[in-house]
């Protein structure tokens, strides 16, 4: 890997495109620690430290510390995620933006220029809901207009021009700019969290059981990431055969092809989902300082994943049964609305391919949608099963970290779509890939 490194720097194109991302990595952790104006950054740490769930913890290690440092980039590029997540599931919803998608790149430039307004459009909501809030609960200097426009341009800008910087990495860097940028700031809570594991389980403790609870650290995490792996890389494909036909005077066809169905077709995406439904009431509650009454009370420890796995309470346990189902229902869902059999079928039809076995047409839309079934279901339990390990350990054994599965599966998708990129790349002008030293 590392001569392959040291060849890939010989190519004045490949090197410029690798510091160029790194330069833009730099700009992001120094962009992360400069604090917006007007806010009491003390004061905002101590209130963040009171706020307990996972949705805090999650949002927090999706900026890499900018929100619990309230800087300029606190929004991140969770404004661009889900103004891109809305827009594919409008383009499914509305005819003309289904149109845009199938114009080919003129089209995906249209809906692309469309999510940059509508990333903007979101993260000025936010900034606005944030300013009032903060003003409110006295984070603020002065609480005055002027105060909280400062805050409202601020934060925008910082997610717009974060959206930018993704965008010339994508141009002129290596890998998918926004992905990296999201990994990055994950990465950059990881030593802290690790730190954290080692101080509370490790050191100080005896060398005897110091050393099992590294090694048991050290098991979870591997295993996680192999999981990992496993889950983003594993591929189901279907059998394709082309008929032999005529045209003109040349005989065509016959080649054998294949349907390639990726195992975690939904990615990262039902994760998100699920934990962005959980989580919304208990975000809501604690920016308004209410804690619930009564069974209301309950049902916000239910859904609050701090409570989760705990051997004192179990009965709050149940809220994390209600995340698997919601897991495994988004994954069935984001699958139905992104991959259409009955689609591929007819473009199979239209070409003269056909699944050996299977008729053209409606069977093989069916049997698509049979396998299909069966590989949602394997990859939403490997997702299932990422992401509840570190609730349980959370729970038992009160190891309390900002990254968990979800982040895991990030990490290691967007790692591998780049090398994979940067291989590809150094494949074209006759390099040996990192995946094949």
């Amino acid at each position: 890997m590392l001569e392959t490194l040291k060849k890939q720097f010989k190519k004045k194109d490949l090197r410029n495109k690798i510091l160029f991302t790194f330069a833009m990595l730099v700009v992001i952790r120094i962009g992360s620690q400069l604090p917006v104006p007007g806010i009491k950054v003390d004061q905002f740490s101590g209130w963040f430290s009171q706020k307990t769930g996972d949705a805090f913890n999650f949002f927090n290690a999706f900026t890499g510390g900018s929100f619990e440092r309230m800087s300029i980039f606190a929004l991140n590029i969770t404004p661009y995620i889900t103004s891109s997540i809305i827009m594919q599931l409008l383009t499914i919803a509305i005819p003309k933006l289904e149109e845009m998608q199938k114009d080919g790149e003129d089209g995906r430039k249209k809906i692309v220029a469309i999510s940059r307004y509508v990333t903007v459009g979101l993260a000025l909501m936010e900034s606005i809901a944030m300013a009032i809030m903060f003003g409110r609960s006295n984070l603020l200097v002065e609480f005055n207009a002027l105060n909280v426009i400062t805050i409202i341009v601020a934060l925008t800008a910082g997610s717009a021009f974060l959206m930018w910087v993704g965008e010339r990495i994508t141009e002129n860097g290596v890998g998918n700019g926004i992905s990296i940028v999201l990994v990055i700031n994950i990465i950059s809570r990881i030593p802290q969290d690790i730190s954290q594991l080692f101080n509370q389980f490790v050191f100080g403790k005896p060398i005897a059981t110091a050393v099992l609870a590294a090694a048991v650290i050290f098991a979870i995490i591997l295993g996680m990431v192999v999981l990992v792996i496993i889950l983003n890389d594993g591929v189901r494909k279907i059998p394709v055969q082309y008929a032999k036909k005529v045209q003109g005077r040349k005989m065509v066809g016959g080649q054998t092809s294949s349907i390639p169905l990726k195992v975690n077709t939904a990615g990262v995406i039902p994760i998100i989902f699920a934990s962005s439904l959980m989580q919304l009431p208990v975000i809501i509650c604690s920016f308004f300082n209410y804690s619930g009454t009564g069974v209301w009370a309950h049902i916000l420890k239910g859904l609050n994943s701090q409570y989760w796995c705990n051997p004192k309470d179990p009965i709050y346990s149940i809220g994390l049964v209600v995340y698997i189902v919601l897991v495994i229902f988004f994954a069935y869902f984001y699958t139905s609305i992104t991959f259409n059999p009955l689609e591929i079928a007819e473009n199979m039809k239209k070409s003269g391919g056909f699944i050996p076995g299977i008729r053209p047409g409606k069977p093989t839309s069916d049997y698509l949608t049979k396998i299909l079934n069966y590989i949602i279901f394997i990859g939403a339990v490997g997702l299932t099963v990422v992401c509840v390990i570190p609730y349980v350990f959370n729970g038992v054994f009160n190891a309390s970290v900002s990254f968990g599965g979800t982040s895991l599966i990030i990490i290691v998708s967007v790692v591998l779509e780049t090398l994979k990129q940067i291989e590809s790349q150094m494949l074209v002008r006759n390099y040996k890939g990192f995946l094949n030293d």
